[in-house]
């Protein structure tokens, strides 16, 4: 692996999603905030760009999606800008980030969704994505097909990802892997020979390399 060219991509573990007293809490995430610690330190020794993808909402609920509007005002106008307590975009310390790392703030699910994500993933040369964070039904899913539609390597650090339910996370890996994504964990992405293919890459170059009339 040329760790340079690879992304760590790390979403929305914020205290909204992570403590228990919070309307938006994940069961699964606040167990992974170790494993997703482990795989950010390691990133950063190898010179790999690491971004933090999160939600904030603007305090009059102008930017909130419809289908969670309800849940946001009936549940303290969560995540709003600024905010401190179980439903603030504060991080544990595992998540604050360095003075290298990339923070992004996206709108909706998917960490590419109108976001600057792909533009510095591009200049930086990037052309593998890991993926850690919840949800692993929505803001990772909907990251990892974006991902793979702007034709990034995505891999998925699956015991870095958290559902509601045991069912919710095998359902989702097993969609990711069968629409082309590939599945690790920690101690492997932390392994010392961590080999991944180029698969996107692979095709682009036969792709050139054809000579059939694109009609």
């Amino acid at each position: 692996m040329d760790w340079k060219k690879t992304a760590l991509v790390v979403i929305d573990m914020e205290n909204a999603f992570i403590d228990e007293s919070s309307p938006l809490c994940i069961k699964q995430a606040a167990a992974t905030v170790p494993a997703c610690g482990k795989v950010i330190r390691k990133a950063r020794e190898r010179e790999t760009p690491v971004f933090f993808v999160n939600r904030v909402y603007r305090r009059n609920g102008s930017d909130v999606e419809f289908t969670r509007y309800e849940s946001w005002e009936k549940g303290g106008r969560y995540l709003a800008p600024g905010s401190t307590g179980p439903l603030s975009i504060e991080v544990p310390k595992e998540f604050l980030p360095t003075p290298k790392d990339y923070t992004i703030i996206k709108p909706r699910f998917s960490a590419f969704f109108q976001t600057e994500l792909d533009l510095v993933l591009r200049r930086l040369g990037v052309k593998t994505v890991f993926l850690i964070g919840t949800t692993t039904p929505n803001c990772i899913r909907t990251t990892c097909y974006d991902g793979l539609s702007l034709d990034y390597n995505i891999i998925v650090i699956e015991d870095c990802c958290s559902s509601n339910t045991e069912e919710i996370q095998r359902i989702n890996m097993e969609d990711m892997a069968r629409a082309g994504a590939v599945l690790t964990d920690t101690d492997a992405f932390c392994a010392d020979r961590y080999e991944a293919e180029d698969f996107a890459g692979e095709i682009q170059r036969r792709v050139q390399e054809d000579g059939t009339a694109p009609e």
